[in-house]
This record gives C-alpha cells, sequence and structure tokens, in this order.
C-alpha cells in the first residue's frame, strides 16, 4: 500500500478542501492518521467493522483492546450511547473538547468490532482544530488509537506515525507538532461511580473537582492481572516501549537517584553498550556516561509531558541498548508521566 502524506499549511486556518480527501477516505473504510491534541491519531469509522479490523491489523494491535470513538460535537454523542449518565454528562460539560475520553453503554449503533467485544463504548471530542474538522467532515464517529505500531512510544509528530505507518495505512494528515504530547485522560462513568482508568491532562484532582469522589482502576497502579478484559486502550498490554531496556530509578532525593543512574550506565558503557538517560533541565549536566537528553522541567510538568515519547522514540534512532530514566511526581499531571513512563519500562523499577 502507498501511504499518502499531505501537509496542512495552517492548522489554525484549515481549508475544507485540504481535508476532504481524507475525509472520503474514512467514510469509504480506510485509514487515515491525523494529529490530536494529545497524540497522532489512526483514523477509521468507528462504525464500520471491517475498518475497525484494519486498524488493529495495522497497529498489530490484540482485537480485546477498545477504541476511542471520536466525535465533533455532543449531538454526535447520543446516537452511540444508550445513556448519559450524570458523572459523564458533568465531565463533558467541563472538558470536552479536550483531552478527555468517557466510556458509556454503548447503543447498538456501535459494533463490537469497535468496543473490543465490550457493552461500553470509549468517546472522546478531541480540541484540534484538525482532528474536529476532519470528524465532521468525514460525517461519521472515528475510531483512533495512537498511530503507532502496538507497543511502540505514541506519536507526537507525523514523521514518527510514518516511521511506524508507511505502507500500512491509506494517508498521514500531517499538522506540525501536538500539544500536550501523553494521551487522553479516560474516565468510566457506566457505573455507579466513575473511574479512572488511565491518567492524562485531565488530573484527578480536575475530575474530583468536577464531580466528586473518582476511583481509581488498580491496573493503572501495578502490573495489570493475566485474565483482565481492557475496559480502555493501555490497560492490559505493553505500551510505549522503546527498543532498548528502560529501566526507572526512584529515591526520596535526587542525589542518590543521580548517584545510581551515574553507577548504571558507566557500568553498561564500559560493557560496549549504547546508554541513554531520561532526565530534566536541571539534573542534565549532572551525569558523565551515554547519550543524555532532558526531558523539560520538573518545576513544569508539561514539559515533560510533551517531549516524553519523542526523547523514547529518539533513543530507539541512536540503538540504545539500555535507557536509565529520572522518576517524576505521581500527583497532578505527574501521575500521566509515570503511568507512561511504568507502563514502558514494564514496570521495572529501581528504588534507591
Amino acid at each position: 500500500m502507498e501511504t499518502k502524506l499531505i501537509k496542512i499549511k495552517d492548522s489554525a486556518n484549515i481549508k475544507d478542501v485540504e481535508l476532504a480527501e481524507a475525509a472520503e477516505v474514512i467514510r469509504r473504510g480506510g485509514l487515515v492518521a491525523f494529529p490530536t491534541e494529545t497524540v497522532y491519531g489512526l483514523g477509521a469509522n468507528a462504525l464500520n467493522e471491517d475498518a475497525a479490523r484494519k486498524i488493529y491489523a495495522a497497529k498489530g494491535r490484540p482485537s480485546d483492546n477498545p477504541l476511542i470513538a471520536h466525535i465533533s460535537s455532543m449531538e454526535e454523542l447520543a446516537p452511540l450511547v444508550s445513556e448519559i449518565p450524570e458523572a459523564g454528562r458533568r465531565l463533558a460539560e467541563a472538558y470536552w473538547p479536550g483531552p478527555l475520553t468517557l466510556v458509556f453503554p454503548k447503543s447498538g449503533l456501535v459494533p463490537y468490532g469497535t468496543t473490543g467485544g465490550l457493552d461500553t463504548v470509549a468517546v472522546r471530542m478531541p480540541s484540534d482544530p484538525v482532528a474536529s474538522r476532519l470528524i465532521a467532515l468525514a460525517g461519521v464517529p472515528v475510531a483512533a488509537p495512537s498511530a503507532n505500531t502496538s507497543g511502540r512510544p505514541s506519536p507526537t509528530t507525523a514523521r514518527h506515525v510514518w516511521q511506524d505507518m508507511n505502507g500500512r495505512i491509506d494517508m498521514i494528515l500531517d499538522g506540525g507538532p501536538v500539544g500536550i504530547g501523553v494521551e487522553s485522560t479516560i474516565v468510566d462513568v457506566s457505573g455507579s461511580v466513575p473511574v479512572l482508568l488511565r491518567p492524562g491532562a485531565v488530573t484527578m484532582e480536575m475530575l474530583e473537582k468536577t464531580v466528586g469522589h473518582v476511583e481509581i482502576d488498580p491496573a493503572i497502579q501495578g502490573p495489570p492481572r493475566e485474565d483482565l478484559r481492557p475496559k480502555a486502550p493501555g490497560m492490559k498490554y505493553r505500551h510505549y516501549a522503546p527498543h532498548g531496556d528502560l529501566v526507572l530509578v526512584e529515591g526520596a532525593g535526587m542525589e542518590a537517584v543521580i548517584s545510581r543512574i551515574n553507577g548504571l550506565a558507566k557500568e553498561k558503557t564500559d560493557q560496549g553498550f549504547r546508554v541513554g538517560i531520561i532526565c530534566t533541565d536541571e539534573t542534565m549536566g549532572r551525569y558523565r556516561w551515554g547519550q543524555v537528553r532532558s526531558v523539560g522541567m520538573r518545576a513544569k510538568e508539561e514539559t515533560i509531558a510533551h517531549n516524553l515519547f519523542a526523547v523514547l522514540r529518539e533513543f530507539d534512532d541512536l540503538k540504545t541498548d539500555y535507557i536509565y530514566s529520572e522518576s517524576f511526581s505521581r500527583e497532578h499531571l505527574g501521575q500521566a508521566i509515570m503511568n507512561r513512563l511504568t507502563k514502558a519500562a514494564g514496570y521495572h523499577v529501581i528504588r534507591v
């Protein structure tokens, strides 16, 4: 398959003609990668089971891993769900359009091929202007997991998508780098109490301010059970992983963390391995071995989220064998950052 790359000249002033071909590809059951405010998504008609199967095939994704249906307006939600619980309504009103996915009881319109066989459907309304207009022009809800091969770091630029999807999909819309850099927050509102299934830029603190008590799914906090049937993307399988062996080093004080990473990096470097280190602007000058990359500033967590996947992919380009990363706060946006890092590391954490 030949993959067509289309550059969006000005995402703030999109012309429908730039997106018309992509909208037609989605309507006829093809695959189009496009930018959202979180990461690049791999889009297909969410109401077409054959199109959903194409997504799973292109990504190499397990078919029990649900897809998120993206919409462009509140009017597009009602046909996809059998009910809109009060917590879901309040969260949608507060954070849509934006980086929040809500899991509702599904309607009969949504095929099980899109929901991973579940009676619930995950729905999001992205705020990115390219994504929003593309969905509106397509005239159908757009199922769109991250546009990477399954398990790899999510793509935050069209170049990342091209690396993974060239020859596998019909088209890539290049709208430039994304803003946030980690996938959307996912909250299950299908039960009596909202449940956080995946942390993101809409933080736990924001959710609780809007709807009160929110439970946290155990899959966020540690390795999932083998028999887990995931209700949302990223719950069960290894995600976000670079090719190299990633290890997190966590401790109460940065001095101990830096010392341990330096020791590990020297050991592997002396053995002839390529080593990468993930740190921040504040600590970048403290490391003496390997390829050292800052993901941003601890004082500005949004910079870390924005750069994380790009740094992991850069280490793949460098063919790094071992990667050692500092750990981060587990509060606010840090909860999402650490969720992605611990999954990418296969929960390999050294505590000092």
